[in-house]
């Protein structure tokens, strides 16, 4: 973390995660896939079921991005005490956030679809498919918790191997428990859960033997535990602010979906049929962002200026590469990429034009989603929180809605542009923000021990 070549190290770093998440993607879009072929209205579902699992992603991956950053910060400073305590009470909050879903599957899966429509078939479908992902969550959240200790620790490649696995498996279950091959009773869109749910708790099982086998960094020992409010606080200190940053995706997801199926239940699967395949340009991001918080973490910690400035510069000219790319693909195949999910006329009249819009957002967003995690890096938690706020509720949401009113279903897509005009500025200023106040001084800092040496 503090000698290795920078852009070597961010290399090591992101690309074993990246390609990890790329599977991820490949199986989400692989479960939408298949779904598609049961019939439009269990597309819908899946899509309205969106909101919620992208809750509990955002639990998880926001708890795991303040164990990440705390564990790697305590490590840069050699404090391998609070290293274990970070580990064992991240995995705690990780439990406690999957009894939280387990009684949201058991209790309130078929409110939240009634709720958004009345379509019997639709709430079926997407009340069965809910509840089976919901109540056998556990694996998601220990996956991640896991798999961030891993990160944490520079072993991305383990990472690599569980996500791949896990989505291998989803993979190969989706089309056999969907349509019932094999001999197997055929599940429909249920089928396509327990797929999920049962790739993501061998993830989990994995990340567990890696982590007891191969990471001596940290010690987890759950046995005699007890709670540390402190090292709770100090994780949700990074933490909380990424959970809400993440979760309000869930909250405009909700609306948007809310305003599209006034339309038709078409708009609906379209734009959760876009989520699918955005996420092949957006999980690289990620995995990149991933590599990048425990190098900045560490390397605050040992007080290391130029490794600071140059992981940052390196990190944005990646990701901009990398959205760029995904920009001219999705202007240059729309109609194909659509034509995965078995898109109808209809779906393609509405789905093609939306592409094309949105996409046009990514030449900023890839910008804002580093800086996000740079502040998340430094503890400025809230930073991200400004901005994700900004640009989702205070602009996304309500441009969509007023655009909406002009009955034109392709004008609301338009909304995420000039959402993340905003988003970009707000970035600009919060990095210079976040320079001054933690990178500035640093080397003023080092030349002053250096003088009373």
């Amino acid at each position: 973390m503090g000698v290795m070549p920078v852009n070597k190290l961010l290399i090591n770093m992101s690309v074993p995660i990246m390609i990890s998440m790329l599977v991820q993607a490949l199986y989400n879009v692989v479960d939408s896939i298949f779904v598609a072929r049961v019939n439009e209205n269990a597309l819908t579902a899946v899509s309205l079921a969106f909101p919620i699992q992208n809750l509990m992603i955002a639990i998880a991956v926001g708890t795991g991005v303040g164990i990440n950053a705390l564990l790697s910060r305590n490590l840069g400073e050699k404090n391998y005490q609070k290293v274990n305590s970070t580990a064992n009470n991240g995995i705690f909050l990780g439990l406690l956030s999957y009894v939280a879903f387990l009684i949201f599957g058991l209790l309130f899966s078929k409110t939240y679809f009634t709720a958004q429509t009345h379509d019997t078939q639709i709430i079926g479908y997407g009340t069965s498919y809910l509840s089976i992902i919901s109540i056998a969550s556990i694996g998601i959240f220990i996956q991640i918790i896991f798999e961030r200790l891993l990160q944490s620790t520079g072993k991305t490649f383990y990472t690599m191997i569980t996500q791949g696995m896990g989505a291998i498996v989803n993979i190969i279950l989706d089309p056999i428990l969907i349509f019932g091959y094999f001999g197997l009773p055929e599940m429909g869109v249920a089928g396509a859960a327990v797929a999920t749910v049962i790739g993501q708790i061998v993830a989990a099982v994995l990340a567990i033997i890696f982590n007891l086998k191969a990471n001596k960094e940290v010690t987890v020992k759950l046995k005699g535990f007890r709670p540390n409010l402190k090292t709770i606080k100090d994780i949700y200190s990074v933490g909380i602010p990424s959970i809400i940053m993440m979760s309000i995706t869930s909250v405009t997801t909700y609306g948007i979906n809310n305003i599209l199926i006034k339309f038709s239940s078409t708009a609906t699967a379209v734009f959760g049929v876009y989520f699918k395949l955005q996420s092949f340009v957006f999980m690289p991001v990620f995995g990149l962002n991933n590599g990048m918080v425990p190098i900045i973490a560490y390397n605050y910690g040992a007080k290391s200026k130029e490794r600071l400035i140059k992981t940052i510069q390196l990190s944005v000219a990646y990701a901009l590469c990398i959205m760029i790319f995904g920009l001219i693909l999705i202007q240059t195949f729309p109609g194909g990429m659509l034509s995965l999910f078995s898109a109808s006329e209809d779906m393609l009249s509405i789905g093609v034009p939306a592409l094309r819009i949105i996409s046009l957002s990514y030449i900023f967003a890839g910008v804002s989603i580093v800086a996000s995690s740079v502040y998340q890096a430094f503890g400025n938690g809230l930073l991200s929180l400004i901005t994700a706020v900004s640009r989702q509720l205070v602009v996304l949401l309500p441009a969509a809605y007023g655009l909406s009113l002009f009955g034109n279903v392709n004008l609301i897509w338009w909304a995420y542009p000039i959402a993340e005009v905003v988003s970009i500025i707000l970035s600009i200023v919060f990095l210079k923000y976040i320079y001054n106040q933690k990178i500035a001084h640093m080397e003023n800092h080092e030349r002053d021990i250096t003088t009373v040496a």
